[in-house]
């Protein structure tokens, strides 16, 4: 029997109103405008865009999951495409062709739910990971030959985890002992036996869990190839929605908006006229208490808003 991974879309109706603005589907326009949902997941935000943009418009999305792609091609929509890639490759995208920019950067749902994604330590399943399985390493596979000071890097960085160290020769020591790490359990199991101690209702594996994820899929690194490619796509007016899960990727997004919402000036050059601001600041929203209630996922959500500036750099 084949199981449906049902996903509940955070902040869905916040983003698109910060997105297509003053721009619904009733506007009197005939400019073409071009929106981007940077990452697809299940289509719930490209679903509700592609039902109150203008009929003139068109919606291009982004994903690199291989089961996202196939829930798109249910979409029966001309103006609708998807790319099977990630948003680091916004930046392909003419110059100035792009009407908003909406990055949605939680794991789904059915990615966390199902086992043999890999993702949960709630779940036995094969340790993978990936959020495109058609390529690249799984964690099982770069966990077989990371060495005790690569594994305490990337916990400790990518998982604000303050036992990276003791969690790094847990895993090699288990490893040496009895072989590769290979499922969820496994992995689970070493940390929950290395780290004694943890915040109320908060498994020991969390930290560790999100830091491989992030690392192995180049998150954070991707995150900001899409930021800087906005800038070059978005049109003067254009909005940038970026809806981010932890504190790692809420900082990238704070100090992008900060770093360009203000004129720059070359100390060099103290009389010479500053470079104009790119972006301009709009809002910073979270999830209702209504929303965090029907659906916890959301309750770390944050959502920042922000709109191109009219010169283009």
């Amino acid at each position: 029997m084949t199981t449906t991974w049902q996903h509940t879309t955070v902040l869905l109706t916040e983003a698109v109103d910060a997105l297509l603005g003053d721009a619904g589907e009733d506007a009197d326009t005939q400019t073409p405008m071009t929106y981007v949902d940077a990452t697809f997941g299940r289509g719930g935000h490209s679903r509700l865009i592609l039902s109150r943009m203008p009929k003139v418009a068109k919606l291009i999305a982004f994903d690199k999951d291989v089961e996202a792609i196939a829930e798109a091609s249910a979409i029966e929509d001309a103006r609708f495409s998807i790319r099977h890639e990630g948003f680091r490759h916004l930046g392909e995208l003419p110059e100035g062709s792009i009407t908003g920019v909406l990055m949605d950067l939680g794991i789904s749902s059915p990615q966390i739910d199902n086992p043999d994604r890999g993702f949960s330590f709630r779940f036995d399943g094969p340790l993978d990971m990936r959020m495109d399985t058609t390529r690249g390493q799984s964690v099982a596979e770069w966990l077989a030959t990371a060495s005790v000071d690569q594994i305490t890097e990337v916990v400790r960085d990518y998982g604000e985890e303050r036992f990276a160290f003791p969690i790094a020769k847990a895993i090699v020591a288990r490893r040496q002992e009895r072989g590769p790490i290979s499922s969820t359990a496994d992995l689970a199991g070493i940390v929950a036996n290395t780290v004694k101690t943890r915040e109320p209702g908060k498994d020991p594996a969390t930290r560790t869990f999100q830091a491989l994820r992030i690392f192995i899929n180049a998150e954070l690194e991707e995150l900001e190839q899409a930021l800087e490619a906005s800038l070059q796509v978005l049109q003067p007016g254009g909005r940038l929605v970026v809806i981010s899960f932890h504190s790692l990727e809420d900082r990238i997004v704070k100090q992008f908006i900060a770093k360009h919402s203000k004129e720059v000036y070359d100390r060099r050059a103290p009389f010479a006229v500053p470079q104009p601001m790119k972006l301009k600041s709009l809002e910073r929203i979270r999830p209702s208490d209504a929303e965090v209630a029907a659906n916890p996922r959301a309750r770390s959500a944050i959502m920042r808003v922000a709109e191109r500036t009219a010169v283009l750099a």
